[in-house]
């Protein structure tokens, strides 16, 4: 039994998900459009403001579909309605970062600056005040897209241990390491 395929999906005010005849799935929402094939197996059927996803047997394959469409349908209707925001920190002297017509422009440390296009679909922003650590913030409304983003920036600086220098995300918690210690007499 699926827990959260059986879920419904309940579609807040301004969100109306349409299902094609070829099993595409289009959600639409004050944010923009975003569409999803879906297995032909797997059938979603909307209900008023509620989306219900249905799986035809028990196989395995079908149950972990069901599971799949139906977080993959939510995370559609979260975006279009809401949207996604996503913060990264850059910890490290000299480290910066700025944005231009979505190209970001990072300094970490190597002897080149990093110049990294991102997709329109999202906005990137940064912020550098005095005293704290410079931030990129990435706004869009398709989750994935943003969490793959996010890892490819995080991904050009990773964060080592001993310091804590790197890209991270906010709030994230890095396990530290002890140095070498001091001789033994």
């Amino acid at each position: 039994m699926s827990r959260i395929g059986n879920k419904v999906i309940t579609l807040p005010a301004g969100v109306s998900v349409s299902v094609a005849d070829d099993n595409v799935v289009s959600v639409k929402g004050p944010k923009g459009t975003l569409t999803q094939a879906i297995d032909t197996d797997i059938t979603v059927e909307v209900e008023g403001s509620e989306v219900k996803v249905t799986r035809p047997t028990e196989q395995k394959r079908h149950k972990a579909l069901h599971g799949l469409y139906r977080s993959l349908l939510n995370n559609m209707v979260i975006g279009v309605g809401e949207g996604y925001k996503r913060e990264l920190e850059i910890i490290g002297v000299g480290y910066k970062a700025s944005a231009a017509n979505n190209v970001l422009e990072l300094q970490l440390g190597y002897s080149h600056n990093i110049f990294m296009a991102i997709p329109e679909e999202i906005k990137v922003a940064t912020t550098s005040e005095k005293g704290q650590n410079p931030k990129v913030i990435l706004e869009g409304i398709d989750k994935e897209l943003i969490g793959s983003v996010a890892a490819k920036i995080k991904s050009l600086r990773k964060v080592e241990p001993y310091k804590g220098k790197g890209i991270r995300f906010v709030g994230e918690v890095v396990r530290r390491k002890a140095g070498k210690s001091a001789s033994k007499k």
